[in-house]
């Protein structure tokens, strides 16, 4: 323990030195020379990547790692323990006050970017739209059966932004997905059931029928933002 903590003193020496504030952290470089200096990083790297996760960006190092070393040699903390416990719950309740406000602020935008980009996207000839405001294109008509909302559908898929930032897709990993058509968003939900199997859509999916303002966590996928899958109906299950 005492030489884990003299770990944590050099690297905190460092960063004063280097930085003398809390703005460059990357000019620190580890020593891992031993198991335990690897253990140390490792302890260090993952919380530390755990706070930038939780978007914590209000780390005083020097006051973080006095309070690391109080409380890994088991001492009395500065502050009491009630105290601390509210400081953190009231950062944290402002900290989702601030991100739900950057998120709002980040779908209006993409919002009307994509209310832009449909109205453009509906001028092409190929290009239909439902009444929900799904819109889509036939790349490839197949003339197997079409499946109900009800049915398990297998699908190849390569899902982009409108920047044409791919986010995900089944081709890259090298095999199609199988799914309930009625667990999915509606934008599928709808337009896999216009495909006759052996087809291949294009369907531009507004927010409303995507993820609307919560896309999945740790997607690239902003708030507010169109979808654009191309889609193979390969089989009904």
């Amino acid at each position: 323990m005492k030489h884990f903590i003299y770990v944590l003193s050099i690297f905190f020496t460092l960063l004063m030195l280097s930085s003398g504030c809390n703005s460059s952290y990357d000019s620190v470089t580890a020593d891992l020379s031993s198991q335990t200096d690897s253990l140390s990083y490792s302890f260090g790297f993952l919380q530390g990547s755990s706070l930038s996760a939780e978007g914590i960006e209000d780390v005083d190092i020097k006051n973080y790692v006095a309070g690391l070393i109080k409380g890994l040699d088991g001492e009395e903390a500065e502050i009491d323990q009630m105290a601390m416990q509210m400081l953190i719950q009231t950062y944290f309740q402002e900290l989702q006050e601030r991100q739900m406000a950057d998120r709002a602020a980040q779908a209006d935008v993409n919002i009307a970017q994509g209310r832009a980009f449909l109205e453009e996207n509906l001028n092409n000839d190929d290009v239909f739209e439902t009444e929900s405001g799904l819109q889509y294109r036939i790349l490839e008509e197949g003339d197997g059966p079409r499946p109900a909302a009800t049915d398990e559908v297998e699908v190849h898929y390569r899902g982009t932004l409108i920047t044409d930032e791919v986010f995900d897709s089944s081709y890259d990993r090298g095999e199609p997905v199988t799914f309930p058509l009625n667990r999915v968003i509606p934008g599928w939900t709808e337009g896999v059931q216009l495909m006759n199997v052996g087809s291949r859509f294009q369907f531009y999916i507004p927010a409303d029928l995507a993820y609307g303002n919560n896309p999945p966590q740790g997607s690239i996928i902003p708030p507010g933002a169109v979808l654009i899958f191309e889609v193979e109906l390969l089989d009904i299950k």
